[in-house]
């Protein structure tokens, strides 16, 4: 079982003192300063952070780390404008390029989760036209590296609406996934929710996989704080199921409200990882999601 970490490494920059010198693959700009500097420091800083991703997949494979989930961040505002349109394009999908290369020879697992606005099921016409541009951009960040097309580099979602039902939200999500490029189609994945009202690993699986068969992601948290009355072997095997020949992707968190700090949500992930992700002796892949990201990953390691 691989397991691997989110976004940001953090091991990398210790003992380097000045803020110039650290490897960051999340370089931004406010909305102003786009508007002021334009495509020219947007491309600028997407090629700092690209470089950095280069970086930090070497160093992740010096630690024996070969799953990686990407940072949505690399190209600032990407949503604002098409890749081929920034300056130095041809200098920006080399590096791309050379990314992707170094995956492939070393059998690394990458791939996106882009964040809460991301909402393919609103029922506000503007939101899902921006979710769409931007699962779309997802998607063409792995097409340009030249990873194959498929779910085992994927870019994962929530539904992330229950307006005005979970069914209906549901069934929008069907009927917009249709929308998505066919790049896109092919890598989406979605996977289990950490509230009540929310979906359980069986909800996606009746009312999301059962229509336009993507895969789902079971995250164990999630499950912790939303089973549904199911058990976790239940909820991880059906999971399982939706993935056919493609390794699974799983996620993997403790809860810092019984871990790290009571006043925090129950919903809030550890620093460190604190119980062994239970995979019932079948070969998946592991993101961790906690905020020491490949600290906490060695740490695991050695617990468990």
């Amino acid at each position: 079982m691989n397991v691997g970490y989110c976004c940001i490494a953090v091991g990398i920059n210790e003992g380097i003192k000045k803020k110039e010198d650290l490897i960051s693959v999340n370089r931004k700009m406010q909305l102003k300063t786009f508007n002021e500097k334009g495509l020219s420091y947007v491309s600028e800083l997407a090629i700092l952070n690209l470089k950095d991703c280069l970086r930090i997949l070497k160093y992740n494979l010096r630690k024996d780390i070969v799953v990686y989930r990407m940072s949505s961040d690399m190209f600032p505002w990407f949503t604002h404008y098409k890749f081929t349109d920034l300056p130095n394009w041809n200098k920006i999908e080399s590096i791309m390029k050379e990314i992707g290369s170094f995956v492939l020879e070393n059998n690394i697992r990458v791939g996106f989760h882009p964040g809460p606005y991301c909402v393919l099921a609103s029922e506000t016409q503007r939101v899902v036209n921006n979710s769409i541009d931007e699962l779309n951009k997802h998607a063409e960040m792995l097409d340009y590296m030249g990873l194959p097309i498929n779910h085992y580099y994927s870019v994962n979602i929530h539904l992330n609406t229950t307006q005005p039902t979970l069914e209906k939200a549901a069934a929008r999500f069907c009927n917009n996934f249709q929308l998505l490029s066919d790049s896109a189609k092919k890598r989406l994945t979605i996977e289990n929710d950490d509230k009540l009202a929310q979906c359980t690993v069986q909800d996606l699986y009746r009312m999301i996989h059962a229509v336009i068969g993507i895969p789902i992601i079971a995250d164990s948290l999630h499950h912790f704080c939303h089973s549904g009355g199911y058990t976790w072997e239940e909820s991880f095997k059906l999971a399982l199921t939706t993935w056919g020949d493609i390794k699974p992707l799983c996620h993997h968190s403790s809860s810092r409200k019984i871990y790290e700090d009571s006043d925090a949500t129950i919903q809030t992930h550890t620093d460190f990882l604190y119980e062994k992700f239970e995979n019932f002796g079948i070969d998946v892949d592991v993101e961790l999601e906690c905020k020491m990201k490949d600290i906490a990953l060695i740490d695991y390691r050695k617990k468990f």
